[in-house]
């Protein structure tokens, strides 16, 4: 090309890139976007980094203050030592690169910081895989000298380091240096600066030759090579897919991240971040504590009350697992006992039971489709009458299935439903185990079930962002529900809170027993394969999870053992400073004392639902029943008022009331049944009268009770 030529063309590439107007250093940093989404708690502070752009690996912008000096210097006497003097085009350089390619010599090459910047910035000046026009390299030049005019060295620089291609998919120094190093930009020390500075010149080298490069870097600043073979090779052998950020939510992030994409570079949610280290901590203790026992799987939940947001979601125990992609929030178990308050709760609603009401604990064979359900206990004993209060309190099987027996598995099925717990089956499908937990449902599902019950039977969907956000997505549409009667969700809630109804299963002195108010019930699945425990305080409800996901049988592991320690370090952390406190009474439920004078039970004062309390006892036989005297103690059992639920597929014959009394004869609705201080009655439903005389025929005591459940099965049949 003749020299005129060469001058028109620069005088044209010239004019072509000065009508390109250069972005400036503001719009540049504002164009950045990461190809990880970073979760922020509600507070904003961090919580997770998750993976959003797989075709680019490029982290948050690094400001130049945060970049290590040495970085800064090994990038600067490697790409252009005379970058602060220059004012975009190191013409030295250019002709020294120009001689040596004339003899064909290597020599560091023409290009500044400047010049590649500006190649970064216009895609029309990027270097393609043949190398740079001679257009190309004009415009470039023109390029550098705008920017050295409108931007500051420092930003220049600063930009470089963000949107320079180091290796593969790692684009920019944050994501570099937490990819190869395992550390923040700031920290990487001369060595490993050396190293990143030798992959701007051939980012997909091998690592004997960039080792070679970065011990030139090295030299340059008179520092010893001593080991940086070893730095490259550790650190080229890095995968670049490994997660990087805060790592505290990933299962949260992902489900959250699916229903609702982020537009931006964060997304604040729900989540409280100290609370979600303390769930991560409180689980990885308990699964070091259960080390042994076959368990290496859990998941914890913490619910608002109020505003159904999560403030806590930890999916997996980590490194205890061998699955801990699966998120055990929404895997689908089976809760045992957990289902039980939701079936008393509809008893009660029903006007079935009362907490007072007496059912059998005994062993028991019901007709099923399959054959035989030999419903038991957890600790395979049989407790005799026990009152609902003691049955729900201390987890006892034959009476929860007698109790769901009397709803019917339809009835039970469409209110687990409204709970939220969306069974797939239908009533019948699953049949009385039911009650016991016989189908499979969510941890995310069972929580705000019981958070349901924590608000009184109104029902609404959980939240996962922070209403601030623009994105408010929750799992359904956010309407709230009267799914269960007030007063009856209350007497479940007095009843899960009532550490003495439960000691006949658990003891006084559990992991169940909290400073304040607290209710709560566990439950372990068919072979000891699911560990659960749920319960609300006054304003959060916290649900645990403890198993395997690979369905694996636990040894020797219950509720109370397994889920309830971490369920308890949490409610103690919530309410660290302020205990909880006891829901008020809704209007319908009324307090009455009672004494169970023939069981084991104390006396007590019992809530009710208004007009299903038992009728005051007459002053004068209250009285000798309570003393004791010579003068006659009446009838001891049954109290007046008594409600006696039966299973309507055992035969009544096979569940008989004991009644029990001083010495005389029994009369029962008005019929003569026999003389002796005890009888043993085969129960009928329905209102019975019961009296005792003495041997000279006069009514020693008049009681009435009921008997319910024997005729309640072919009332629900005939629908």
């Amino acid at each position: 090309m003749s020299p005129r030529l060469a001058i028109a063309a620069l005088c044209l590439v010239s004019t072509v890139a000065l009508a390109r107007e250069l972005p400036s250093f503001a719009d540049v940093k504002a164009a950045h976007h990461p190809s990880d989404v970073t979760l922020l708690d509600r507070h904003g502070v961090p919580v997770q980094t998750l993976r959003a752009d797989r075709t680019v690996r490029r982290l948050a912008w690094v400001p130049l203050a945060e970049l290590s000096p040495a970085l800064l210097n090994a990038i600067v006497l490697s790409e252009d030592r005379r970058f602060y003097e220059h004012s975009g085009v190191d013409w030295g350089a250019a002709a020294t690169s120009a001689w040596g390619n004339l003899w064909n010599t290597r020599t560091r090459g023409a290009s500044t910081l400047t010049m590649q910047l500006a190649g970064l910035l216009d895609d029309e000046l990027a270097r393609p895989a043949a190398g740079r026009s001679l257009g190309q390299k004009l415009g470039q030049v023109v390029a550098a000298r705008r920017l050295e005019a409108q931007w500051k060295k420092s930003e220049i620089l600063e930009a470089y380091l963000n949107r320079v291609n180091w290796r593969g998919e790692i684009t920019g120094i944050g994501a570099l240096s937490q990819t190869l190093f395992g550390k923040f930009p700031g920290g990487l020390d001369a060595q490993e600066a050396a190293v990143a500075a030798a992959l701007l010149r051939g980012p997909n080298a091998a690592p004997a030759t960039v080792a070679q490069r970065a011990c030139g870097v090295l030299t340059l600043q008179q520092l010893p090579c001593a080991g940086v073979t070893a730095l490259a090779e550790l650190a080229l052998a890095r995968r670049g897919g490994m997660p990087l950020g805060e790592q505290l939510a990933p299962h949260f992030a992902r489900q959250l991240l699916a229903l609702a994409p982020a537009s931006g570079d964060t997304l604040r949610s729900t989540l409280d971040a100290g609370l979600q280290r303390v769930a991560l901590d409180a689980l990885r203790v308990q699964m070091a504590e259960l080390a042994g026992r076959q368990v290496e799987d859990g998941a914890v939940l913490v619910l608002d009350n109020a505003s159904g947001e999560v403030r806590a979601w930890v999916g997996s125990s980590g490194h205890y697992s061998d699955a801990p992609q699966v998120d055990g929030v929404l895997a689908r178990r089976q809760p045992g006992s957990t289902l039980k308050p939701f079936v008393y709760a509809l008893a009660f609603e029903q006007r079935l039971i009362t907490p007072a009401t007496l059912i059998d604990d005994a062993p028991t064979q019901i007709a099923t489709r399959s054959g035989l359900y030999l419903p038991q206990n957890y600790d395979r004993e049989f407790k005799g009458w026990v009152s609902a209060r003691a049955a729900l309190g201390a987890s006892l099987n034959v009476p929860a299935v007698r109790v769901a027996a009397m709803l019917g598995p339809d009835a039970l099925f469409e209110r687990l439903n409204a709970f939220g717990l969306a069974l797939p089956e239908s009533g019948g499908y699953y049949g009385h185990a039911l009650a016991l937990g016989g189908a499979d449902v969510t941890l995310l599902a069972l929580t705000n079930a019981y958070r349901t019950l924590a608000n009184g039977g109104l029902y609404a969907p959980v939240r996962l962002t922070d209403p601030r956000a623009a994105l408010r997505p929750v799992m359904e549409p956010a309407v709230v529900r009267r799914v269960a009667d007030a007063a009856a969700v209350h007497l479940v809630s007095d009843i899960l809170s009532d550490n003495n109804a439960r000691a006949l299963t658990f003891g006084l002195d559990s992991a169940l027993a909290t400073r304040g108010f607290a209710a709560v019930k566990t439950g372990t699945s068919k072979d000891l394969r699911d560990n659960w425990c749920i319960g609300y305080t006054e304003r959060y409800t916290v649900g645990v999870w403890v198993g395997n996901a690979s369905g694996e049988p636990m040894h020797q592991v219950s509720g109370v053992s397994g889920a309830a320690p971490v369920w308890q370090a949490m409610v103690r952390q919530l309410h660290e400073g302020a205990p909880s406190r006891r829901p008020p009474r809704p209007p319908g439920v009324v307090s009455v004392p009672l004494h169970f004078e023939t069981g084991h039970e104390p006396a007590r004062d019992e809530l009710f639902i208004a007009g299903t309390e038992p009728a005051p006892r007459p002053a004068g036989a209250q009285a000798s029943a309570g003393t004791g005297q010579a003068g006659g103690f009446g009838i001891l059992n049954p109290r007046d008022g008594s409600v006696f639920a039966l299973d309507p597929d055992i035969p009544p014959a096979a569940q008989r009331i004991r009644f029990e009394g001083e010495p005389g004869t029994w009369v029962l609705d008005g019929h003569r049944l026999g003389s002796g201080a005890r009888w043993q009655w085969a129960p009928w439903p329905g209102r019975h009268e019961l009296r005792l005389l003495d041997r000279d025929g006069r009514a020693l005591q008049t009681v009435r009770f009921e008997v319910r459940g024997a005729g309640v099965k072919t009332a629900q049949a005939s629908r």
